[in-house]
């Protein structure tokens, strides 16, 4: 996927597009009034106010049509610098345009304008000569936007576009985005029974229908057990906490907004837990611990809250409720090296299970221009990123830097994958933190029986489970290895009455060797069935007629595919828990 915004030319290109878009829209619609049109990754767009009007999809191919037009009369596209008081002037009756011009600085801004034709624009470029280049583009969708992106705010009307410099690129970008619809998870777990939303339940609140539970519960043993093997200690906590708790943990001051209102109860304040980290520093706390002891690895599949926005909200990738796969490591200062290589060692392994390869680590440091966020002292931050630095570079770890990405309360580790529909995803993460063992007043004694601060590393592999099977449904288009597909295997008879009584056999069977199978005996035609078998996504489907029934055979055709392959039961028993136990993708 090309990214728009770092291409200089498809920038400016997208950039003199968004101002067609306004012309086009100022041409249809004279009393629509512009906020912001600016560049984004995938193309640009325009928010506009027009009053009663409510666009839709079905309007853009009137837009584009105009933009058509106003691009074959082919004006030239004219720069003006302008003085505050000649831009208020100018723009006077469009009140989104004087909010900007009022807040710029004169003597640090030079404020400019371009017209093209009929419309003028406030912006500071550049743009194309002329409007004649802009040939190549696409409205591909209209949604609502926040002025200022604040709920308090009005609601304006996005148009989102993209333009490029011949047809080609456009077809092929097109084709990519119908792949994308395709590959969209939010699409993919409805049709597959994966998960639901309901308002009435709450925004950004999902269900995990039968399908979606057991792709879950599939994934919750898989990192559980190894975690187990790792010498991981498994615990649970409840989903709520009091107040004091974050107080002392210091989210209360860096992380409110992001927490739900607190509830009082019993002259306390209780809130939803956004982590689980405060809450495994106090069972490190319930016991006394000697270096030997150390290091002690917490961890636990929980379910945690955050009060995202509502424009942020999106399927599961992002919600309000979600689950992680966390941990907390308490560990010496001369086992940090060991431990976090352990984690990193371990992150690999996870992905070679699930055939991720393109993917990065990014070392998120704080902003040293923005000090006042962060907790702690400078010599605990260098400390720090310096140690996570080092590891990196003994393991030659492909990493880049990233400033102002830190928690606010240590650096840490984002592994950045590369998804199918061209997203950058954050799936795991690891964070060194001397301050919370400081805040919580950890100890252990070491060996002059002295006491002293451990070092936490927080870490999570799978991350947020909600966000790991978002990734997976758009990496497999829904076609989930035969390890965690809700279903594995289905029978379809070729006849009810013949062969139904072969195929409950066969059914049991299965069962008995823990594969999950259903058996399709309604009464419709064996081509029906196996079409909706495909729709569904089910590994492999399995006739049963005349020939399987008298040989004691099953003949079985995999996902994707048209070769039917006869077998005996045995050995196709023998081919799933091979391909279950290996992960097969």
């Amino acid at each position: 996927m090309i990214n728009i915004k770092e291409d200089e030319r498809l920038s400016i290109i997208n950039h003199s597009c968004a101002h067609l878009l306004a012309q086009a829209v100022k041409h249809l619609y004279p009393n629509a009034k512009f906020w912001v049109g600016p560049v984004i990754e995938e193309g640009f767009y325009y928010d506009i106010d027009l009053g009663d009007i409510t666009l839709t999809d079905d309007d853009l191919p009137k837009i584009e049509k105009e933009m058509k037009k106003i691009s074959k009369d082919g004006k030239r596209i004219i720069r003006e610098e302008l003085t505050k008081e000649e831009a208020l002037e100018k723009f006077k009756d469009d009140p989104y345009k004087i909010d900007l011009i009022s807040r710029m600085n004169e003597e640090n801004t030079i404020i400019s304008c371009y017209t093209q034709g009929d419309f003028t624009d406030l912006c500071r470029g550049p743009h194309v000569d002329t409007v004649k280049v802009l040939k190549y583009f696409k409205l591909l969708k209209v949604s609502g936007a926040y002025w200022k992106g604040d709920s308090k705010n009005k609601m304006l009307q996005r148009i989102y576009g993209i333009c490029f410099e011949n047809e080609e690129d456009l077809n092929k970008h097109l084709e990519f985005l119908e792949e994308c619809k395709k590959r969209d998870h939010r699409k993919l777990g409805k049709d597959l029974g994966i998960f639901m939303f309901s308002d009435l339940v709450g925004k950004g609140l999902p269900m995990w229908l039968p399908n979606g539970f057991v792709v879950r519960r599939k994934l919750i043993d898989y990192i559980t057990d190894k975690e187990i093997d790792l010498g991981y200690q498994h615990v649970s906590t409840p989903s709520l906490g009091n107040v004091e708790l974050y107080k002392t943990s210091g989210h209360w001051d860096h992380y409110q907004d992001d927490m739900f209102p607190a509830m009082e109860l019993d002259g306390e304040s209780y809130v939803l837990r956004p982590m689980n980290c405060p809450h495994h520093m106090m069972m490190f706390k319930n016991s006394l611990h000697s270096y030997r002891d150390l290091p002690i690895r917490i961890a636990e599949v929980a379910n945690d809250f955050r009060y995202e926005a509502s424009g942020a909200v999106c399927g599961i990738e992002r919600t309000r409720a979600f689950t992680q796969n966390d941990s907390h490591i308490f560990c010496r200062n001369d086992q940090i090296k060991e431990e976090f290589m352990a984690v990193i060692n371990l992150i690999l392994d996870v992905y070679k299970d699930f055939g991720f390869k393109d993917y990065k680590f990014r070392l998120s440091l704080r902003d040293k221009n923005n000090l006042e966020k962060y907790f702690g002292n400078d010599e605990l931050w260098d400390k720090s990123e310096k140690a996570l630095r080092e590891v990196l570079e003994e393991v030659d770890a492909d990493y880049y830097e990233a400033e102002g990405e830190a928690a606010f309360y240590g650096p840490k580790l984002d592994v950045q994958v590369k998804s199918a529909i061209g997203h950058d995803v954050t799936l795991s993460t690891v964070q060194l933190d001397y301050q919370l063992p400081e805040r919580f007043d950890l100890t252990y004694v070491d060996e002059a029986g002295n006491k002293v601060r451990p070092v936490v590393i927080h870490r999570a592999i799978l991350g947020s489970l909600d966000r790991f099977i978002a990734f997976l449904l758009e990496e497999t288009k829904g076609n989930l290895p035969l390890w965690l597909a809700p279903v594995q295997v289905i029978l379809i008879p070729v006849s009810t009455i013949n062969h139904e009584e072969y195929a409950k056999e066969v059914l049991n069977y299965l069962k008995n060797n823990g594969i999950r199978v259903e058996l399709d005996s309604r009464n419709e035609k064996v081509g029906y069935k196996m079409r909706e078998a495909q729709t569904r996504k089910i590994p492999f489907s399995i006739v049963l007629g005349d020939t399987e029934k008298e040989n004691d055979l099953i003949t079985y055709r995999r996902y994707a595919t048209s070769e039917q392959i006869t077998v005996t039961k045995d050995e196709f028993i023998t081919l799933l828990k091979a391909e279950i136990e290996n992960k097969n993708l």
